[in-house]
């Protein structure tokens, strides 16, 4: 009598779906021309070689997830958007040091797997490891019946990237009155979400139905990298940020050496629809500079002669523009004025 035999598929786990969406990914993510190098999906780790051309090379990691923005993408039953955001979320990171990004590495912690969900959402990991110049070199995904309820899961991200010793960014080479370049952002990127859908709630709106909402929330995060590493390769920044959870004063602060300060203009901010919009929903002006990147999405810190330079590796939408600047002081990132949210 075997018809009461306990499985694993019984359980709530389905290897041959698992083994199906391997398949998947280490078939799309192969496409890439000159990815061969990479093609080891399935292995029990991936291998990679150290660029030949970095003389005297320096491994940066970075890790990080999309937060609750996942519950968005449930809401609109869209998921290949936030594929970008996870690359996104790392790769910012990377390219704050300068370092150019090798590969990428997933991991999905699902209630159970759907293949149509799954397979979009790692649609959106190659075209944001595209975006970033880099390889998706594997990952890993659980199937964890009694941790997700159903339907839900969640997603991290693994970058690695490298940068030769010699062009490494750090707070070593800021100096007083370098200039603080806004680089903007194309909207909430991934941060703010809680803070966003407990609003929603509140104000019982429906995203389904509001179509700039459900344009803003599910937007992917503007990745920074092609233009970064050029300006990086050329020797034009001191040093850079990434906008994030925080704000612009948190990771400000991260990189402003001792003895210096970063003082923001707050009323040179160009800020976009979706931060006036919350704005205007009874947020202050605090919790909204703590909370969003208010429409900055990367800072850059540079010398004053370089400013024209810089601008020509943006396109129009995210040219940089000034401000600030670097002081003395202790205070580390000081705000002046008020953003203009009427503007």
């Amino acid at each position: 009598m075997k018809k009461n035999l306990f499985t694993y598929k019984k359980s709530g786990v389905n290897i041959d779906a698992a083994n199906k969406f391997v398949n998947f990914i280490a078939n799309i993510s192969s496409r890439k021309k000159g990815n061969k190098k990479f093609n080891n999906i399935g292995g029990f780790g991936s291998i990679s070689n150290l660029p030949s051309n970095i003389k005297n090379p320096k491994i940066v990691a970075c890790t990080d997830g999309v937060g609750t923005k996942i519950e968005i993408a449930n809401l609109l039953n869209k998921y290949d958007t936030i594929g970008i955001d996870l690359v996104a979320m790392s790769v910012n990171d990377l390219i704050v040091q300068g370092a150019k990004p090798l590969f990428f590495l997933d991991y999905i912690s699902i209630n159970k797997i759907d293949l149509k969900k799954m397979k979009s959402l790692i649609k959106g990991i190659v075209k944001g490891c595209k975006i970033s110049q880099c390889s998706l070199v594997g990952g890993e995904t659980a199937e964890m019946p009694d941790t997700y309820e159903k339907g839900k899961f969640d997603i991290a991200g693994f970058a690695v990237g490298v940068v030769d010793s010699k062009k490494l960014l750090n707070k070593k080479k800021i100096k007083k009155n370098d200039l603080i370049l806004a680089v903007p952002s194309n909207g909430l990127h991934s941060n703010g979400f809680s803070l966003v859908r407990h609003l929603i709630k509140k104000k019982k709106i429906n995203i389904k139905k509001n179509f700039f909402l459900k344009k803003e929330l599910i937007k992917p995060t503007k990745i920074y990298v092609k233009e970064i590493l050029s300006l990086s390769k050329i020797n034009l920044l001191n040093s850079c940020a990434n906008i994030t959870g925080g704000g612009l004063v948190e990771n400000l602060s991260r990189i402003i050496p001792d003895k210096l300060s970063a003082e923001i203009d707050l009323n040179k901010i160009k800020t976009l629809k979706i931060f006036k919009w919350l704005k205007e929903n009874n947020i202050s002006e605090r919790e909204m500079l703590k909370t969003f990147n208010c429409g900055v999405g990367f800072c850059l810190i540079t010398n004053s002669k370089n400013l024209n330079k810089i601008c020509k590796y943006f396109s129009k939408e995210y040219r940089p523009y000034i401000i600030g600047k670097i002081v003395t002081g202790k205070n580390k990132v000081k705000l002046n004025g008020s953003i203009d949210w009427l503007q």
